[in-house]
């Protein structure tokens, strides 16, 4: 299946996996300093970004949508990283053999009920939200008090993005068609396997400041159903970390990549 996507830099392949609702942009702040160690692969999954939605774009769905991607491209066992949903997404194909690391920032499935609850209903409301002053969003988000009122969903410091990348991050949000069936089939998401996960170098990172996916609760979970992983806090950081600690977020990237080369 052909995905857009954005592809820089040499070395061992690196595929880069937005949540619900972004796009392979949200991986920018880290995308130059990877591309100098990886062949950096960020991609738009369908129905986000410049990709065309499935006709069911369930998560279930996004998972098939990226290994047939990556087979058309000729990409055997990257490295994969993904955020939240993305995050998902990379477990479960690793799960599958198809990783030779898996780093996740933020995973979703590792909620309890109530908790998958919030996170569905708090996503909801934050593009009924946008859809509602979309008219006036530029001038609102051109300040630091609607930035951190408005990108505090996700952000752990949205007072430090540019108004631009505000924007952006709102307009990639409105103009996902495959938002809504994605976020309605997180209720169908359980977590992978963990056994084939136990014969790969695993990240898992959490930003202290992640509300949307609680970082007290959901972070712990992660450490008791992969106790075989490393797992690391991102301090400072919200729930999508790129923007908030860019340095951090590639560097677990780049360690990874050190230690699949030592395995």
């Amino acid at each position: 299946m052909m995905l857009n996507h954005y592809r820089v830099g040499q070395g061992e392949p690196l595929v880069l996996v937005h949540g619900v609702g972004s796009r392979w942009q949200v991986w920018e702040p880290v995308i130059e300093r990877l591309s100098q160690s990886f062949d950096v692969i960020a991609v738009d999954l369908p129905g986000f970004g410049g990709s065309a939605p499935l006709p069911e774009n369930t998560v279930a769905n996004l998972v098939d949508a990226l290994a047939e991607f990556l087979t058309e491209q000729g990409i055997e066992r990257p490295h994969l990283a993904g955020n939240s949903m993305g995050g998902y997404i990379v477990l479960e194909l690793a799960a599958r053999g198809l990783a030779r690391s898996v780093t996740a920032y933020s995973p979703i499935a590792f909620w309890n009920t109530p908790g998958r609850v919030w996170c569905q209903q708090a996503l909801a409301r934050a593009k009924n939200l946008a859809t509602l002053l979309h008219p006036v969003v530029r001038p609102l988000l051109g300040n630091v008090v609607g930035r951190s009122a408005f990108m505090g969903l996700v952000l752990g410091k949205p007072w430090a993005v540019s108004a631009q990348v505000a924007v952006d991050t709102t307009e990639g949000l409105l103009g996902a068609a495959g938002f809504d069936r994605a976020l309605a089939s997180f209720t169908q998401v359980r977590l992978p396997d963990p056994k084939p996960l136990a014969d790969l170098p695993v990240t898992i990172a959490w930003g202290n400041r992640d509300i949307l996916l609680t970082y007290a609760t959901q972070s712990r979970r992660a450490r008791d159903f992969l106790p075989g992983a490393r797992h690391e806090t991102l301090r400072g950081s919200g729930h999508t970390p790129f923007y908030d600690d860019p340095e951090g977020c590639a560097r677990l990237l780049l360690d990874q990549l050190e230690q699949e080369r030592r395995r």
